[in-house]
């Protein structure tokens, strides 16, 4: 065999044992007269050792030609470590070497393999085989199994059945763009790449499998960030003969067991919150309720003094910053300059100081003397020391710019800790936003997303008033899960088609499977779906999802270590009738 133990499970109670050992060498330090090389594999470091009292000569040279990451094989005796290593767990220990195989040389690798790197992201994704080599990758990749493990115990025993749904299926208009697949057999015609298993899921439920899940691949062809990648893996499930409430319970169970399995800690119910709150409260439908910096609006007591760009404002709103009277202009002018970048895109921002001798100032001191400055305070329940920032404009518009500057405080001041956790759910939303651009509605979820019960009557006269019957998981100021009470009426589900703009013969087209199974008695039905590679980042510290992928994308959508997307041949071309003619 090549190993009786991996390098990560010696220890004293090992003392003169006979072993064999294998994987890559992290370290060789030859004193001429003694050399020591650091063993590694996934489980850890073992320290081997020869010497020239106790080794063979021809066995010291042989060791001579080994370099780092060369794969070897070594067979000795478990003995004391003279000069031990507490970091460790096999540092009570070394193997002194009496046999040495080489199983592959290795070339200098272009960065060093070790926990702190000198390697760039770029390169370390090019080579991301040796990459995985590193413990901070490695961990990760391992916390995501631990996880995935989790989930499916977890779900197994509340009764749900793993099925796999297909890969290759239809494109449909909405959502984000689909990867589509030509079809060899059936010319200039397509598949597409799921990006949910929607539909399928709720034909199971039609087919009488009460209790859906899967860990699957999605695809979405959209611009990437830090927390996205062309594909991704989502927990995907379904419940029939259930209501919100019922999804609600079981999946704040999951997330529960989740977060003991990280923290130790038992969690509380979660908070709720309607959509509509949590707009108003903190400017977004994932808000990060780690840390405080509510809104306060302030057309009531800010609007009147002659400041024109407040009174011409629709919503004149701001946060109190706890503690920061002191900050330089500069400091301030940072945030100023924050809120201006294009992506945020407000005008300017006002500042109130209220000084910890009870004195307040202002940006705007022109228009608002100490005592209207005293009511704003007022309104913020400020007190000395707490600095106010304001922004102003379209209401939409302004909540947005102010949660964004909000989080950057929340990352600036060091109040968003990766090792404390606020989940909430937020329930409630609009079931349907207006498009300018397209002079129509969109569903802000999904097309099966059932209304509120109380608002279907709502469709006909005011359907932007209706609310969906949909529900957020929210953890840190990320969404990690979202799911719906799905529509499970033939004439509900043909209204809502009208309702976003399609017309019959188009309904029928991209989704008559569906309906027609309504036909053959459809029961009440809801799911949810979590980002798993958002999840397991956030459970484990961070927001950046692409450490827990083996395999990303790069910012361009780009796998650089294999090199695709890449050109295919003219033959394969003609296959698929894709050759374009020149």
């Amino acid at each position: 065999m090549f190993r009786t133990h991996t390098n990560g499970e010696l220890t004293a109670k090992n003392l003169n044992e006979e072993v064999t050992l294998a994987g890559w060498v992290q370290t060789v330090r030859d004193k001429g007269f003694m050399i020591w090389i650091d063993l590694r594999d996934r489980y850890g470091i073992t320290q081997l050792v020869f010497d020239e009292d106790r080794s063979e000569k021809a066995l010291l040279e042989k060791a001579r030609e080994i370099g780092r990451e060369f794969v070897i094989q070594v067979k000795g005796k478990v003995i004391e470590r003279s000069s031990k290593n507490p970091k460790i767990p096999t540092g009570e220990i070394e193997i002194l070497a009496s046999e040495l195989n080489i199983l592959n040389e290795s070339e200098l690798p272009p960065f060093t393999i070790e926990d702190e790197t000198d390697g760039g992201e770029e390169l370390r994704m090019k080579y991301r085989y040796l990459d995985i080599r590193r413990n901070p990758v490695k961990d990760k990749l391992m916390f995501r199994h631990k996880m995935a493990q989790k989930v499916r115990n977890y779900l197994s025993d509340e009764g749900f059945i793993e099925v796999e749904t297909p890969v290759l299926i239809k494109s449909t208009p909405e959502g984000a763009r689909d990867f589509v697949v030509p079809s060899r057999m059936n010319p200039g015609q397509f598949y597409a790449l799921p990006q949910s298993p929607q539909t399928f899921k709720q034909l199971l439920m039609v087919g009488g499998l009460d209790r859906y899940f899967q860990i699957v691949k999605c695809f979405r062809d959209e611009d990437l960030r830090a927390d996205r990648q062309p594909e991704f893996t989502q927990i995907d499930c379904e419940m029939a003969f259930a209501e919100q409430e019922d999804v609600l319970q079981i999946f704040e169970g999951l997330t529960k067991s989740l977060l003991k399995e990280v923290t130790g800690k038992d969690f509380a119910d979660f908070p709720r919150m309607t959509y509509d709150e949590a707009m108003r409260r903190f400017g977004n439908d994932k808000p990060d309720i780690r840390f405080g910096m509510e809104f306060v609006e302030l057309n009531d007591v800010a609007k009147g003094r002659d400041f024109k760009i407040f009174d011409d404002a629709e919503l004149v709103v701001g946060i109190c910053v706890e503690n920061a009277a002191d900050w330089t202009r500069k400091q301030i002018d940072n945030y100023t300059d924050f809120v201006k970048r294009p992506q945020i895109g407000a005008s300017g921002m006002v500042w109130v100081k209220y000084q910890n001798d009870g004195t307040l100032t202002s940006s705007v001191n022109k228009f608002y003397d100490e005592a209207a400055l005293k009511i704003i305070a007022e309104k913020f329940g400020a007190k000395p020391g707490d600095l106010l920032l304001i922004l102003s404009g379209d209401e939409n518009k302004v909540r947005a710019q102010l949660s964004a500057l909000r989080m950057e405080l929340g990352n600036q001041l060091g109040l968003r800790k990766g090792d404390e956790f606020a989940p909430l759910w937020v329930v409630d939303f609009p079931l349907l936003e207006w498009d300018e651009e397209s002079g129509r509605f969109h569903a802000m979820h999904h097309p099966f997303t059932s209304p509120k019960p109380e608002d279907i009557a709502l469709l006909s006269e005011n359907p932007g008033n209706v609310r969906a019957n949909a529900y957020d998981l929210v953890l840190n100021g990320n969404e990690i899960g979202g799911g719906s009470v799905r529509i499970f009426d033939r004439e509900l589900q043909s209204k809502m088609f009208s309702l976003l703009g399609f017309s019959q013969e188009d309904a029928e087209a991209q989704f008559g499977f569906l309906m027609n199974a309504f036909k053959y008695g459809a029961p009440p039905h809801a799911g949810i779906a979590f980002g798993f590679d958002r999840l397991v980042a956030i459970l484990d510290g961070n927001e950046v999802i692409r450490d827990y992928i083996a395999f990303p994308k790069n910012n361009s959508g780009r796998d650089v270590m294999i090199d695709a997307p890449s050109e295919i041949a003219d033959e394969q071309l003609n296959e698929l009738n894709l050759r374009i003619s020149q």
